[in-house]
This record gives structure tokens, sequence and C-alpha cells, in this order.
């Protein structure tokens, strides 16, 4: 795909609440990006900022769209984004996000005729900071290739934005993979690269921070599944019927053990369900391998891929309750505004 000057292709999308010092860093590295040949178009979208994001990302040069919303959700900001652009590629980027300088440059020339949308590699760029970050951090990590769909960092064909009409803004989670299904249904391409893309900082350092993101997972699979059982793609359905058997089980064993040390006045059944545990955990970083040489690293996702199945199956209950009493919920936040 040839750039030039007389042709402008590309617009960036930066959406972000209570971002701070994070969104300048970010907005710093869309400006620093090697794309040669033309001004990139920058729009920001705020969500309701107190912690002058909107006032940065006005330095920085980008035009700033707020989203005027009792419940604003990520879908929002990126469509009000989209919608504000002209160019034919639009990049989407989290505020809390690095923008690796050569993946636009390198990633343009990918697109094929069927392609919609490109990414490339997610990694934390703090993961030392907290054994969350550090854990989580390979949860970015997927095989290239064809994949079914992207996270927030993309970048995307305007047309086909056009088709499937963007985002669905009454999601609060899980608006990415929901749309990508909507492009794949029309015979569109989700392509996974092998190239960095985007630093990201979860800055996460606690319990209720991992606990609450974990809840927005399960609130996805549950929403966005059930809006397409029974069609010819479901979507999500396997995840959320797996996460509902796993946190049944997981919770089930660990009551039996507490009953059955109460009952016989021994820890032993306690320990025998943690050394079953620790043996899931094991085999669990055996799989990964291909994700980190480090062991105690694979090891500590192990246990992070069965612990997480509660707060996750919370979020799918969360969900069915919403939907019984007809609750819009808002955004379920983990992130605090920084400094």
């Amino acid at each position: 795909m040839e750039m030039t000057s007389a042709t402008p292709l590309l617009s960036v999308v930066v959406i972000g609440r209570n971002e701070g010092a994070r969104l300048l860093r970010c907005l710093e590295s869309v400006k620093a990006m090697d794309y040669p040949g033309e001004a990139v178009e920058v729009v920001y979208v705020d969500s309701a900022s107190v912690d002058g994001s909107r006032e940065v990302a006005e330095r920085m040069g980008a035009r700033v769209i707020p989203v005027i919303s009792p419940k604003p959700t990520a879908a929002m900001g990126r469509n009000a984004g989209w919608h504000a652009c002209s160019r034919p590629f639009v990049l989407f980027l989290d505020g809390d996000t690095i923008l690796d300088p050569r993946f636009v440059a390198d990633t343009l020339p990918d697109f094929d005729p069927d392609t919609a949308v490109a990414f490339g590699n997610r990694r934390e760029i703090r993961s030392e900071a907290s054994v969350y970050n550090r854990v989580l951090d390979l949860d970015w990590i997927s095989p290239a290739g064809v994949a079914d769909f992207c996270g927030g960092d993309a970048l995307i064909r305007r047309e086909v934005l056009d088709a499937v009409k963007g985002y669905d803004e009454s999601l609060i989670a899980g608006e990415e993979p929901e749309m990508c299904r909507r492009m794949r249904e029309l015979g569109w391409k989700i392509l996974h690269l092998d190239r960095p893309m985007t630093g990201h900082d979860l800055a996460m350092t606690r319990w209720s921070q991992y606990w609450r993101r974990s809840v927005r997972t399960g609130y996805a699979y549950a929403q966005v599944s059930e809006r397409f059982r029974g069609s010819a793609l479901p979507f999500w359905e396997a995840e959320a019927k797996h996460n509902r058997k796993h946190a049944l089980v997981e919770a089930g064993l660990v009551m039996l053990a507490l009953l059955a040390s109460i009952f016989w006045q021994t820890g032993w059944p306690i320990c025998l369900v943690a050394v079953f545990f620790l043996l899931l955990s094991l085999r669990t970083a055996a799989k990964v391998a291909w994700k980190s040489p480090s062991f105690s690293t694979r090891l500590l996702y192990g246990v992070h891929s069965h612990l997480q199945q509660i707060p996750i199956y919370f979020g799918q209950l969360q969900y069915r309750r919403d939907r019984r009493n007809g609750r819009i919920r808002e955004l379920i936040e983990y992130k605090g505004a920084t400094q």
C-alpha cells in the first residue's frame, strides 16, 4: 500500500478517563511515531475526566471530544472518535498505552483487500511493579495470524466501521470482540501480527483491582455470549459455560474441604485441595511455556488462570441480575486517576 502526502490515510483515536500522566505519555508516543508523508489526524475522546486530561490533550494538539452521558462506555468513546475522523484507516488506542513508533508504518502494507483489522503485540511496560502486572502481562500474548478478535488497540478500516455501524455502546466491556464477530460474519479478516504495537500500563497494585477487572470480564462473557446464542456464529458461549463449570467446581471443592476439616477436626482436607490446585497450576505453567521463559512467572500465571474463575463467574451472575432487574450498569472500573 503506497503512502503519499496526496492521499492521507491515518486518523488516531485515543480514549481515556482520568489517565493524567499516562495520557500525556500516550499522546507523546503518537506524535513521535515514524510515519512519513502526512500529518496525522489525532482525536482524544474524554469520558468525564476530573484530572485535567482534556487540557493535556489540547496542549498536545489533539482535537478533544467529550462523551456526555450519565453512564459512559468505552464503546461510546470509540464511536465518537471515529465518527469525527476523515481518514480511511483509524488507529484506536487506550489512553494508558504507548504506541510503538514503527507499528503503523510497518502494518499498513499488510492490509490485503480482505483485512478489516490489524493489531500487534501489547505488553506491560512495568511488569515488575506488582505481581498483578507481572502475571497479566502474559494475558496479552497470543499466537500471530488470523484471529477471532482484537483488543482496544487496533488499526481498522474506516469503511468496515461504517459497514458494521461501529462499536455496540450498550456493552460495558467486550465491545471490540463483539464488533469483530460482526465483521467476520460479513467475511472480513482480523489479523494479529507478531510485532510490537503498544506498551500498556495496567497500574494494578491491589487485590480489589484484580477482582473488579475479572468481574468485568465475566460480565462481558455473559452479555456478549447471550447476544449470539443460537446464531450461525456463536461467540464466547463456550468460554462462558467453561467459566461457570470451573467456578462451581472450585467453590464446591473449597466448601467440601472446609466442612470436612471442621467435621474431622483436621486440616488435611484443606491441604489436599491446595495440592490439587497447585498441580493444576503446574499443568497450566507447562502449557504456556511458549509465553515466558520464567517458570515462576508461568506458575503465578497458572494460579491466576484458576483463581480468576471465581470473580469472572460473579461477573456473569451480576449480568443476569441486572438483566432480570432491567438495570443498565455503569462501567466496572479498576483503575484510579493518576497524579
